[in-house]
């Protein structure tokens, strides 16, 4: 939901920004500096930018009872760290920040804090999860798990299953493999594994990151078990693209399986960190049994003075969200859903399977999802006196029950816990790979042969991160309102 111009609270900010025109200073529009009319020094930096956040999430954030009044604030901290770090002066007005708001964030530039919401960011284009390679945690290797279409990792050659061990000559460890591919352009030398044991091998891509958009469409097939017709699908982003063109390639997949007689479905949602809600009303209403645009799909909560508002203009009906009606859904060849997930299942992927749980048997099937039952918006300045952009936590959700009891770092607890930790990782489809073969086998209710004898073994990554992708923006987990208010 982006706001360039507020204007349910149109009044209030008109005097604010008659206030702030009347000042005898000159913004910066990059930093937001005010430099002194008279005398051409600079008074405060930052007062006015942060004047500003303060404005804005004293109208919009979820926990706005939480922030202290401007005068016991810092108004002389930067914005944000410039380096991209979760400290400066809007961290500081968040609530209970990092513990209970993990989730709102600030971006020096609007524009690149849109684009990477609707995928786009400069990328090798691969996300990868690091492993440890023995029981001293020194070496650690990168996984590749995941492939953009169409990015600079894919033309070079990267696929999944693939693993990195080094970075411009330099060995991985887990001292560096945080900071190791900050580079432009970088060269990695892929790993090779007999008997259990991994080693550098003569191959290496030399790859130079672009701007690229991410396809979440990203695979489909149809797995055929006797009288089991199953749909599988792996949904990366909740982002609609140009046109509605992601939204209706996913629609394309749904008429597929509808066309084949699926009756069952798989979907992976491990790598998806969420996005907007507008693609998860449609993912959810191409799946759900019985829905159209009469049954309710969630409610949402915001704080109170955003609620009085929208209750007076829209009336109470404006917090009820339906699904769509889909003419692909599969809904009615269903009783249940399949839904793989990770840590990094978050957001709106969690806000799918809220969703379904009234209205269908949804299996989990993979590690504790990330727990994140709250949304956003994004804020920028529509006079442009400074290029900040906002995504603070702006509402929460609850399915048609009521429901929303997945908002701790527990998220929710899969039906089945199977650690996605067999490498290297088997082809997106391949019945073998860990948690598609977990759901075929609940499935079927008989096990899955190994089509072939490989080199797979069982590794740890406690103490490393989770999945990761080249870029931190890529790492971000949220889902946001796209609507603009009239």
């Amino acid at each position: 939901m982006r706001y360039s111009g507020i204007k349910i609270f149109a009044l209030a900010l008109v005097m604010v920004g008659f206030v702030v025109s009347c000042k005898k200073t000159e913004v910066d529009p990059t930093t937001g500096n005010t430099n002194n009319g008279n005398t051409g020094t600079t008074t405060n930096p930052n007062n006015d930018v942060n004047t500003w956040i303060h404005e804005q999430m004293k109208t919009w954030y979820l926990w706005t009872d939480k922030i202290p009044d401007i005068g016991k604030t810092d108004l002389t901290l930067n914005p944000a760290d410039a380096n991209g770090k979760p400290s400066g002066y809007f961290y500081s007005l968040l609530n209970d920040y990092p513990n209970t708001d993990r989730f709102s964030w600030i971006e020096e530039s609007s524009e690149e804090l849109l684009n990477s919401l609707n995928g786009i960011n400069k990328v090798f284009g691969f996300s990868q999860k690091p492993f440890y390679l023995d029981n001293t945690n020194t070496n650690v290797a990168f996984f590749v798990t995941y492939v953009i279409k169409n990015s600079p990792a894919e033309k070079a050659g990267l696929k999944r299953g693939d693993f990195i061990m080094t970075v411009n000559g330099t060995q991985v460890t887990g001292a560096n493999y945080a900071t190791i591919m900050q580079a432009e352009t970088a060269t990695f030398g892929l790993g090779q594994v007999n008997n259990g044991a991994y080693s550098v091998s003569t191959k290496t891509l030399s790859i130079t990151k672009a701007e690229v958009q991410d396809n979440p469409v990203h695979f489909s097939s149809v797995i055929e078990k006797g009288n089991k017709k199953i749909g599988y699908f792996v949904y990366k982003q909740f982002i609609f693209g140009t046109a509605n063109i992601f939204d209706g390639e996913m629609r394309q997949v749904f008429a597929d399986f509808k066309a084949k007689g699926v009756n069952e479905l798989v979907l992976d949602l491990r790598l998806n960190g969420g996005g907007y809600i507008s693609s998860a009303v449609v993912l959810s209403s191409l799946i759900g049994k019985g829905v159209n645009n009469t049954k309710l799909m969630y409610t949402d909560e915001w704080n109170a003075t955003v609620t009085k508002s929208y209750k007076d203009k829209y009336g109470s009906n404006y917090f009820s969200k339906m699904f769509s009606t889909e003419s692909n859904n599969i809904g009615n060849n269903l009783n249940r859903v399949f839904v793989l997930v990770s840590k990094g299942s978050a957001s709106a992927s969690e806000l799918v399977i809220n969703s379904l749980k009234p209205y269908m048997e949804v299996i989990l099937i993979g590690e504790n999802t990330y727990g994140k039952n709250v949304g956003s918006i994004t804020i920028s300045d529509d006079k442009k006196r400074w290029k900040w952009g906002m995504q603070p936590i702006t509402l929460k959700t609850l399915n048609s029950k009521g429901e929303s009891n997945y908002g701790t770092v527990n998220g929710f607890t899969p039906d089945y816990i199977v650690k996605d930790n067999v490498i290297p990782f088997k082809a997106w489809g391949d019945e073998n790979e860990t948690l598609l073969k977990k759901a075929i086998e609940v499935i079927t209710g008989k096990p899955v042969l190994q089509s072939a004898r490989t080199n797979t073994i069982q590794l740890d990554n406690t103490g490393l991160s989770d999945e990761i992708g080249d870029n931190r923006k890529l790492n971000r987990k949220d889902m946001f309102q796209t609507m603009e208010l009239k």
